[in-house]
């Protein structure tokens, strides 16, 4: 079973979020644990006060390391032994997430995401527990949390059993580097556009060459990065 613990000063944005669709069926069905911690709870300050002003100047709060601190040692602390535990900052700095990483991550049995307010976190928290710092996107926002959601969805749908079939996720955007193939259901005519012919034969080698002609095709038009990679690594 895959355990996120969110580490945050608004467990109910992230509860609220991940409570719903497929990774709140999976939670439900016993597949994914989704616990939100509240930093504030873990202050040392009589208010619950976590931020304080920078040293140096600056515009700004700053979440203190001490919260910080004792609200991760009290997850890491509640792990048992062998468990695989990674904890992750979610961070404008770090390394943009990617499909890969999600693949990576979910090989853990635990991961850990902490997610910053204000404008950031005392660095010498985030020295002292993140394994590593992670984004996603040349964007800011208010805080870590839709991050985390973020994460916890595009990993926790990769652990088996949350999808119906494995299939789900090995044939769709990102897989092999390849942007997904365009789909299409009932009617079979809409507003005069036919589906494509080839899906009506039921002829699966050429439906699925006409999939990865297209999927090559749209990749190579919209993420001529990815297309680069793809021509590298699988062609």
């Amino acid at each position: 079973m895959m355990r996120f613990d969110i580490l945050t000063l608004f467990p109910a944005m992230v509860e609220s979020v991940l409570s719903e669709s497929i990774i709140g069926r999976a939670q439900k069905n016993g597949i994914l644990e989704v616990h939100a911690h509240n930093i504030r709870d873990y202050s040392e300050n009589k208010h619950r006060r976590v931020d304080d002003t920078p040293y140096g100047g600056g515009r700004g709060m700053l979440m203190a390391a001490p919260p910080v601190w004792n609200c991760w040692q009290a997850v890491q602390a509640s792990a048992t032994a062998g468990e695989q535990v990674r904890t992750i900052y979610l961070s404008p700095r770090g390394k943009t997430f990617s499909q890969k990483d999600a693949q990576r991550l979910a090989e853990y049995d635990r991961l850990i995401l902490l997610c910053g307010h204000y404008e950031g976190i005392d660095q010498r928290a985030v020295d002292a527990v993140a394994d590593e710092e992670i984004s996603i996107g040349d964007y800011v926002l208010t805080g870590g949390e839709l991050p985390a959601c973020i994460l916890a969805d595009s990993i926790g749908r990769l652990i088996d059993g949350v999808l119906p079939e494995a299939e789900c996720h090995e044939k769709e955007s990102f897989e092999k580097e390849l942007l997904e193939y365009p789909q299409y259901t009932r009617p079979e005519v809409f507003r005069g556009e036919r589906v494509p012919e080839v899906l009506l034969s039921g002829h699966h080698e050429n439906i699925d060459k006409w999939r990865l002609e297209q999927a090559e095709e749209i990749t190579r038009q919209r993420r001529p990065d990815l297309y680069e990679k793809y021509l590298k690594d699988y062609k």
